[in-house]
């Protein structure tokens, strides 16, 4: 009887385990220096959609250390992410400096979504900060702390292209995940839009968790 539900047990879980996984966010980048060191004058963060499915973005906020929903920001411009996506959401009234964001990074040429966040509260710290991301119930769907960033010219942000939440540390590489130096300022390295989405811990689970039960029935077949 136990050999004919595995199946049937391996299907349900891994319906259940994908759905899970179906939505997810990352924030794979971060530039602390943007609003001393860069002509758009203004820090900024890279969110990816990492699970297989479009997230909607409406009512979702971000915050830095004080990791406050009833302070945070809202984040506009940008009303979903698909999947495999990376957007960048950068500190500015109204989005002003957006056209000299992409004409800095991108020159002419194509350039990802660019949304923005402005208000009090909120200013990303060379000597430290986090960026912490909300969803519209005020629960953190991604968060990330570093410590000091690069000081020095060129500018490297930091590379979160492992999708991690908490401390964060790698600093972009030209070549490595995607990173290349801005288009027109050659003082700063990074890789805004062109991170690779990566799997969501859950995938790993799944894949793990589906191996196991497979092997179990192939055994319980043998026997």
């Amino acid at each position: 009887m136990m050999r004919k539900a595995l199946p049937y047990l391996l299907l349900a879980f891994t319906t259940t385990v994908s759905f899970q996984a179906n939505a997810g966010v990352a924030i794979t980048e971060v530039a602390a220096w943007g609003s001393g060191n860069a002509p758009y004058e203004a820090d900024w963060f890279e969110l990816t959609n990492t699970g297989t499915s479009a997230i909607n973005l409406s009512g979702w906020k971000v915050d830095d250390s004080s990791n406050a929903f009833a302070s945070a920001l809202a984040l506009n411009g940008i009303t979903s992410i698909s999947a495999g996506q990376s957007v960048i959401f950068i500190e500015s009234a109204g989005g002003s400096a957006i056209p000299s964001f992409i004409s800095t990074w991108f020159g002419s040429g194509a350039a990802p979504l660019v949304g923005y966040y402005s208000g009090n509260g909120i200013g990303l710290s060379t000597s430290g900060d986090a960026v912490n991301v909300f969803n519209a119930s005020g629960v953190v769907q991604a968060s990330v702390t570093f410590g000091a960033s690069d000081a020095t010219s060129p500018y490297q942000t930091f590379d979160n292209a492992a999708g991690l939440n908490g401390a964060i540390s790698t600093l972009s590489v030209i070549g490595k995940n995607g990173a290349f130096v801005a288009v027109n300022d050659a003082t700063e390295i990074g890789s805004p839009g062109t991170i690779t989405a990566v799997p969501e811990p859950e995938t790993y689970a799944l894949m793990i968790a589906g191996l196991g039960i497979m092997g179990l029935s192939a055994r319980r077949k043998q026997a």
